[in-house]
């Protein structure tokens, strides 16, 4: 569980709904005091998206294991090759 005060949340904020459709719970705090949660709309039909490659706020950037992996036929379809 991370937390973030109000200003770091401004400043952030789509990095930080990004951290709640991926599934960790964000607070938000006002004076070290908690007082809201980021969390996901709950969605069944959408399939939850793989992150491949990105970089946080922090400037931590993430690159998943498999992303220079050969694509597979159905990627290769969805690229039009």
């Amino acid at each position: 569980m991370a937390a973030y005060n109000i200003y770091e949340a401004k400043t952030h904020l789509s990095a930080l709904v990004e951290q709640a459709v991926n599934g960790e719970e964000v607070i938000l705090a006002r004076a070290g005091k908690p007082v809201a949660k980021i969390v996901p709309i709950k969605d069944e039909k959408r399939p939850k998206k793989r992150k491949i490659f990105g970089q946080n706020f922090l400037g931590i950037t993430y690159v998943a294991p498999d992303a220079f992996d050969p694509m597979t036929e159905e990627e290769l379809k969805e690229w039009g090759l």
